[in-house]
């Protein structure tokens, strides 16, 4: 999962298995002073043909293992919410598709689903491509002041609105089907998106995680204790755990940030933010398949409910919906996640036989 250069907290007891680090090596390294010159180059480009002036300041402002960052501000600035807007720019020696077309659309989607008034605070992007001369891409967005967590019931209201905005052609999802636009990642672990068909429900959406979440993570991970389980006795029978939620409770997509854990949560000028997302159309329930390192409280809980209510076989699901990322994070760190996933599998094998 990607980290801003943001402080986070180190999560006691299970919840420390959370923090992770996924470094990714330039495909085609650059001098400082190549990737600078390219990067000045496109950013005074940008800023003319969109009539912000030219660049006044650019400071840079950490990296990660896989990108750059700079804050960056322009002479004849767009205003928001009647102050000056400025841009943080993120660069990679990487190509766009590979890096920030992925990020750029998702962060575009919840930007859209997320109302302006007591929705969450999501950073608008201004433009995303490659380099000119095809060195390294960049991803140009508002720049937000961050801070950490403060209201978690405004949180869990917040987080609602964006699951219950329909899906529509700005956002991303003009049929009603799950999936995204794109393939993208999960921290370094790929994401496959493949739509489902125009007015997708229950069924679409089992069929959806069995193959393009639990299904690819299981290729990826290549254990055939926990690929025989799942096979033989969890997936002919995963519709079982969504009987309750046919007719007028059937599935429908809502917009996920998917990487939803306290290293990706925090606020912005007063109002609940999340960042660096796995997006994608699904179960609202799968937004909890991280929740174990999330410091969900009650508080939360009883925000997020009042707009959205609780479904009959949830905790069940929620053990599906962890595998998925106890699964990826085998996929990336290895060690005793295995484990965990094994777990959960025998637990979720053990429900569905009481449920038969």
């Amino acid at each position: 999962m990607k980290l801003l250069p943001l402080a986070t907290a180190l999560l006691l007891s299970r919840q420390s298995q959370c923090f992770t680090t996924s470094p990714t090596h330039h495909k085609r390294p650059m001098t400082r002073y190549q990737a600078l010159s390219s990067l000045d180059n496109e950013l005074a480009n940008w800023a003319s043909s969109s009539n912000f002036g030219s660049i006044d300041k650019s400071v840079p402002s950490g990296s990660s293992g896989w990108a750059s960052f700079r804050k960056v501000h322009v002479t004849n600035p767009p205003q928001k919410d009647g102050r000056d807007v400025s841009f943080f720019v993120k660069s990679s020696s990487r190509s766009c598709k590979d890096m920030f077309y992925g990020e750029a659309l998702g962060l575009q989607a919840m930007y859209a689903c997320s109302p302006e008034k007591e929705g969450l605070r999501i950073p608008q992007v201004y433009h995303y491509g490659d380099y000119s001369d095809g060195r390294g891409s960049f991803l140009i967005m508002e720049y937000l002041n961050l801070a950490g967590r403060s209201d978690d019931r405004a949180l869990g209201k917040a987080v609602a609105r964006m699951h219950l905005a329909p899906p529509t052609k700005e956002a991303g999802n003009p049929n009603s089907s799950f999936g995204f636009e794109v393939d993208n990642t999960i921290g370094g672990t790929s994401q496959p998106n493949q739509w489902t068909k125009p007015n997708s429900g229950t069924k679409e959406w089992i069929e959806f995680f069995r193959d393009y979440r639990i299904g690819h993570q299981l290729n990826l991970a290549g254990d055939s204790y926990c690929n025989n389980l799942w096979e033989q006795d969890i997936a002919p029978r995963l519709h079982l755990l969504f009987e309750d939620l046919q007719g007028e409770k059937e599935i429908k997509p809502s917009l996920l940030h998917g990487d939803l854990w306290s290293g990706n949560i925090g606020s912005a000028d007063g109002m609940p933010s999340i960042f660096d997302p796995a997006v994608y159309w699904g179960h609202h329930e799968a937004e909890w398949g991280m929740a174990w390192c999330a410091s969900l409280g009650r508080d939360f809980w009883d925000g997020y409910r009042s707009i959205m209510p609780y479904d009959e076989g949830f905790e069940l699901r929620e053990l599906l919906y962890e595998l998925y990322h106890q699964l990826n994070h085998y996929n990336l760190f290895g060690g005793g996640y295995l484990s965990s996933a094994k777990s959960d599998l025998h637990d979720l094998k053990r429900s569905l036989d009481s449920i038969e």
